[in-house]
């Protein structure tokens, strides 16, 4: 099998490479990568050679309710940020190597092929059992999500601790989501307006991810990644668990098991990132979920997206 091979390009002191998470997909999704760029073209046949199934297909029609399950979802959008990175690399609109990269939850697993650290069709297998184990722990399981607008993260974090949640992530400053059973989460999301949230927002998700019901899933997870082949990363990984630079391929086995339970408090990854003094950042995927948070943590910060092909072509 073809192996995708990311470039090794000039490196760059003050750019950020990232990759969304669960939620960016939607039906159609890379259709004109693989349509206009050959290399692009090739993460998709790659993907769909390492998986066993047309995932391009699933991308590129839908159903919407099949690209949407836990178990697709993840392994496509993997696929289209690679492909995304690999379109403008390939098209000269991306010449030098991020300083630092970072993935939202399962787009850690892009930013580690991005770096790599591992390799793309390996990804994509771990991803596609994350999403199974995921889906798993869901059923056996049940929970919910919730975002809370407004308040600080120490606010939501004692909320949650008295009325049964946990905190999922915070994407951006007075953006928290919140997750648990649907019981604990309606019981913090009352208290969150109570305390002056300016709005509480039921998510449509399969579970409470992030969170201790998916406990079943870190534990299935350290089990697949103890044999996954890592190495030690061409840029720092920044942790979604610690916030910190992750530098060896070792690190990646506990990171990639904690962070199924752990919250993603994203806006510490990009203060990370920020003060190690990066001040652009390019999104690789569908969306822009991560460049629009960053807008409001960092007003100044220089910000691109590239999941089409125009995009990916963009020098702008």
């Amino acid at each position: 099998m073809p192996e995708v091979i990311i470039p090794t390009l000039p490196a760059s002191a003050d750019t950020a490479w990232l990759f969304p998470g669960q939620g960016a997909q939607a039906v159609g999704m890379g259709k004109d990568l693989y349509d206009e760029i050959p290399a692009a073209r090739a993460v998709f046949d790659t993907a769909d050679e390492a998986l066993g199934f047309s995932l391009s297909t699933l991308c590129f029609e839908g159903p919407e309710d099949e690209l949407t399950r836990t178990i697709n979802t993840q392994p496509a959008l993997v696929t289209h940020g690679i492909a995304s990175l690999v379109a403008a690399i390939d098209a000269g609109t991306v010449t030098t190597q991020a300083a630092y990269v970072a993935g939202h939850s399962l787009g850690e697993y892009a930013a580690l092929i991005a770096a790599g650290s591992l390799s793309f069709a390996d990804g994509l297998r771990l991803v596609r059992e994350r999403g199974r184990l995921m889906q798993e722990a869901c059923d056996a399981h049940p929970g919910t999500m919730a975002v809370v607008l407004g308040l600080q993260r120490e606010q939501v974090a004692a909320l949650c601790e008295q009325h049964g949640a946990s905190l999922c992530n915070e994407n951006a400053p007075g953006n928290i989501s919140i997750g648990g059973t649907a019981a604990a989460v309606e019981a913090t999301g009352e208290a969150a307006k109570a305390a002056g949230a300016v709005r509480v927002l039921p998510l449509n998700v399969a579970g409470a991810f992030h969170t201790p019901l998916m406990q079943t899933a870190a534990d299935g997870m350290r089990t697949v990644l103890a044999s996954a082949p890592f190495e030690a990363p061409r840029m720092p990984v920044i942790s979604n668990v610690t916030a910190q630079p992750l530098t060896a391929g070792a690190q990646f086995v506990a990171e990639l098991t904690d962070q199924v339970t752990s919250p993603v408090l994203w806006i510490d990854d990009v203060r990370t990132m920020l003060g190690a003094g990066v001040t652009s950042f390019i999104e690789f995927g569908p969306g822009k979920v991560l460049t629009g948070a960053l807008k409001r943590t960092e007003a100044s910060a220089v910000l691109r997206n590239v999941g089409t092909a125009a995009e990916a072509r963009a020098t702008e």
